[in-house]
């Protein structure tokens, strides 16, 4: 998308606009509020720029997205997937979007409970593996910081490595630009345990 010119545009609304374009190029998810924070402008403004550069709102930047991109995973049912996947390529990467409720954080500090932050990652993992069944074998977990009701968690998993029925997959959680959790697991592709020690193929894409 281009800006064109028009005489009666300031430099600096057309600087913005072309930070814009290239933000949401780069991240299309974010929402109005976190692209007002990145370019130090008020939601209000940031809607009448995404209007006049025709720039649909979050929600059908998702859509468009998940009908571009999407895959069925074949290892579970896609509503058994904690968040919404946006993308999915299997045996490849995915990526799901989990919108943070009161019912999923701690009543008090409405800090959101570790094992959906931890569910989200686990699913996303195991729907991007390429088999029938698939059962994660060893993960490692880390809780970078924590997040609150009202945030949209953005979990991307990528298969970084495979060796006869394993599959390493690497999830990352953010929200907005701030990474939340990191988890790297291993996955069987079956029902076998996973074999302790056992070197992973790195493979690149």
């Amino acid at each position: 998308m281009s800006i064109r010119g028009d005489p009666c545009m300031s430099t600096q609304k057309k600087t913005r606009h072309e930070r814009l374009l290239h933000i949401i190029e780069s991240d299309p998810l974010l929402k109005d509020e976190e692209l007002a924070k990145r370019l130090g402008v008020s939601v209000q403004t940031i809607r009448l720029d995404r209007s006049q550069l025709g720039i649909p709102e979050v929600r059908e930047r998702m859509r468009r997205a998940a009908t571009t991109h999407f895959e069925s995973p074949r290892t579970l049912e896609v509503d058994e997937v904690v968040g919404e996947i946006i993308d999915l390529e299997i045996g490849r990467h995915g990526l799901s979007i989990f919108e943070v409720g009161a019912e999923h954080a701690l009543s008090r500090s409405r800090i959101v409970r570790g094992h959906h932050l931890f569910a989200q990652a686990n699913t996303l993992a195991v729907a991007i593996v390429d088999a029938k069944q698939a059962l994660t074998a060893r993960v490692t977990v880390r809780f970078l910081r924590a997040a609150h009701v009202g945030d949209r968690l953005i979990a991307k998993a990528t298969v970084t490595g495979e060796r006869a029925g394993f599959v390493r997959v690497a999830v990352r959680t953010r929200v907005g630009s701030q990474e939340i959790l990191q988890a790297d697991f291993l996955v069987t592709q079956g029902l076998r345990e996973a074999e302790r020690g056992s070197e992973i193929r790195e493979t690149r894409h």
